[in-house]
């Protein structure tokens, strides 16, 4: 790719969580793109990996967005690093089975502050320097925030206030030039599903045998995947379009009918 091509030249970009799956997929996407990024997690060594491999165009920030104060911190990184905001992708979640009967409050309250209020205080502690370069915020939801299963309860509660969170700030910031859009993702084949799944008693090659009612294409999505449609809504392509919810799935998740025709 000439530079000259490049979507996202000369911005800088927070990706939370990107220190594996989604997360890192959609950094290294956003840096082939031409962009800086803050990269951020909990796994330090993980981090660094990442960090090593794309260079000056890359920082490290750990820490737990558990912490009300986290996201100011994440905010100062990037401007120090970089000095200035033109993205920001709130990726990081916590991924947790829960249901009616194990779902606690001390569980419920950091699925909410992990999944919901750390996006929040994020765009909030972002907000100056958005509204300065405007900016661009990507919210990455899950299908689960139409339902759910039974055993991701509290999680998706979580990913349905996230969309509701993502319309609202669409809204709210839409007279001061900073976009709001947010993806809700279906079944991707990230390196945590993968270790989750043969924990749950699978084949190793298990992604290779996807029944179609899941997958009809054969295969889940991959983090590239995603990766590939945040750049259009980070970068100035996708302007002045704000407030949009995206399902990124190979299936139409209203009306589906997976048995027709089969």
């Amino acid at each position: 790719m000439g530079r000259g091509n490049m979507r996202l030249k000369n911005q800088v970009i927070i990706v939370t969580g990107s220190t594996t799956g989604i997360g890192e997929a959609i950094a290294r996407r956003c840096v082939t793109e031409g962009a800086k990024v803050l990269i951020h997690g909990t796994r330090r060594q993980a981090g660094e990996r990442i960090v090593a491999a794309l260079g000056a165009t890359a920082r490290l920030h750990i820490d737990d967005l558990t912490d009300p104060a986290a996201p100011a911190r994440l905010v100062a990184a990037a401007i120090g690093a970089f000095g200035q905001l033109d993205g920001l992708v709130n990726n990081a979640a916590w991924v947790v089975r829960s249901n009616i009967q194990n779902t606690d409050a001390a569980l419920f309250d950091r699925v909410m502050a992990t999944n919901v209020r750390a996006p929040l205080l994020l765009v909030q502690a972002a907000l100056e320097y958005l509204v300065k370069s405007r900016g661009s915020v990507l919210n990455i939801g899950s299908i689960n925030a139409y339902t759910g299963e039974p055993d991701l309860l509290a999680y998706s509660v979580s990913k349905g206030a996230l969309m509701t969170l993502s319309r609202n700030l669409a809204d709210g910031l839409a007279s001061r030039g900073v976009r709001v859009n947010h993806f809700n993702v279906g079944w991707v084949l990230t390196p945590n599903e993968y270790k989750l799944k043969l924990g749950q008693g699978f084949p190793a090659d298990w992604p290779e045998h996807i029944p179609r009612a899941f997958a009809p294409s054969g295969r889940i999505l991959t983090p590239e995947h995603i990766a590939a449609a945040a750049v259009y809504w980070l970068g100035d392509e996708s302007r002045p379009i704000s407030g949009s919810v995206l399902e990124l799935e190979q299936y139409p998740i209203i009306g589906r009918n997976p048995n027709k025709g089969d």
